[in-house]
């Protein structure tokens, strides 16, 4: 069983008081007695007080859950990050301070992609390099896609235009270089391949003041990246492939 903080109402702390007055006529138990209704109101407050402590070691404690802390929980990690222009939900903005808490960071390919996906986009990365000889050569060097993960002659996975695997039967793979220039290798694309789309959430939003839907523009995405990228590096992003989903609690598209 996990350890959580007991909660005790009114009736618990005023039966609690009860129990430390003295015995006697004087001191009357019944529920219509005076001494009894006096306790009762004292008892109340630390009932109240008791569920607000509650509230504070169950709930705002935890930056998963906090509500009423959040502004603090915000401003103690240097939030709202100004990368967001356009008003969060409670929600988002507890994802946003999760993140914060306990992002380590790194340079790998997929530690982008999962950074956008915790801020709602899918997207795929694309990185260049210059033409090597020995690895490469002159001509039409791309690959026909047969529909499964392909490995070039160094081990290295084929991809998509887009940076995806495997590459769809019959279709050609993207270049396995950038021309002959050596500047290529501080460039990457990232791939934009939906919009971000914010649903109303019982729980999570706000009532009259989160709207039903809020389909976002990547602005977020794109200072969050530029960020987080290797300083020596730059990012082009590509919206060629966006496109628009559904409500995945709806089921239909």
């Amino acid at each position: 069983m996990s350890d959580r903080h007991v909660r005790r109402d009114g009736d618990s702390y005023a039966q609690g008081l009860a129990n430390l007055l003295p015995r006697g006529l004087a001191w009357p138990r019944h529920a219509d007695a005076v001494v009894t209704k006096v306790v009762k109101g004292l008892a109340n407050v630390w009932g109240f007080v008791d569920s607000r402590a509650a509230d504070l070691l169950e709930r705002e404690s935890d930056p998963r859950l906090t509500i009423e802390l959040l502004p603090d929980w915000e401003r103690n990690w240097g939030l709202p990050d100004p990368c967001y222009s356009a008003p969060l939900s409670i929600a988002e903005r507890q994802n946003a301070l999760v993140t914060r808490m306990t992002i380590e960071g790194s340079a790998s390919r997929q530690f982008f992609i999962d950074q956008a996906a915790n801020i709602g986009y899918h997207i795929t990365i694309t990185e260049y390099r210059p033409f090597r000889c020995g690895m490469d050569r002159c001509g039409d060097n791309r690959t026909i896609g047969t529909g499964v993960p392909q490995y070039n002659d160094y081990g290295q996975l084929i991809l998509t235009v887009s940076g995806t695997s495997p590459v769809p039967m019959g279709q050609l793979s993207e270049w396995p270089n950038y021309g002959l220039g050596g500047d290529c290798i501080w460039y990457w694309t990232v791939h934009v391949g939906t919009s971000k789309l914010t649903w109303f959430r019982v729980g999570s939003g706000q009532t009259g003041v989160d709207p039903h839907l809020r389909i976002g523009i990547a602005d977020d995405l794109e200072c969050l990246l530029n960020k987080w990228k290797p300083a020596h590096t730059h990012i082009l992003f590509d919206y060629s492939g966006l496109q628009i989903p559904g409500d995945p609690m709806a089921g239909t598209p």
